[in-house]
C-alpha cells in the first residue's frame, strides 16, 4: 500500500467518522429538546395531581392523612374514644407534646386540614371530633 492510498483511506475514515459525529450531535440535540419538553409536562402533571388531590379526594373518600408522625399521632388519638371531642391544647396534653402556643397553633392547622379532608368535624368552636 502506498502512502497516497493510506492517506486516502484515512481521509475516507475521517469523513465517515465526522459524518457520524454530526449525526449523533443532531440526535443529542433532538433528544435534549424532547427531554426538556417531557420534564416540563411531568412537572405540570405533578402540580395538577397535588392540587386536585387537595381539593377533591378520590371517590368521595377522604384523602389519606399526612405520614408525619405528629400528624398520625393526632389521628390515632381520635380513634381511641371515637365520640370524644378535643381541643388542640387538650391533644397536646394527652400526647405529651409541648403546650407552647406555637406548637399548639401547628396542631390547630393540622386539625383544620383533617377537617377539610373529611376526617374530622367541628362540633363547636375550637373543638374537633372524628367524623362518624
Amino acid at each position: 500500500m502506498s502512502v497516497i492510498e493510506l492517506l486516502a483511506d484515512l481521509q475516507a475514515q475521517q469523513d465517515k467518522t465526522a459524518a457520524r459525529a454530526d449525526e449523533l450531535r443532531d440526535r443529542i440535540e433532538h433528544l435534549t429538546a424532547a427531554l426538556a419538553k417531557t420534564e416540563a409536562r411531568l412537572a405540570n402533571l405533578v402540580t395538577t395531581w397535588k392540587v386536585i388531590a387537595e381539593l377533591a379526594p378520590a371517590s368521595g373518600q377522604p384523602a389519606p392523612p399526612e405520614r408525619n408522625t405528629a400528624h398520625q399521632a393526632i389521628v390515632n388519638t381520635f380513634d381511641q374514644p371515637p365520640d370524644q371531642e378535643f381541643r388542640a391544647h387538650e391533644l397536646h396534653e394527652r400526647l405529651g407534646m409541648p403546650t407552647d402556643e406555637a406548637s399548639v397553633d401547628i396542631t390547630r392547622s393540622r386539625l383544620g386540614r383533617l377537617t377539610r379532608q373529611g376526617f374530622l368535624t367541628q362540633p363547636g368552636r375550637g373543638r374537633y371530633q372524628k367524623r362518624t
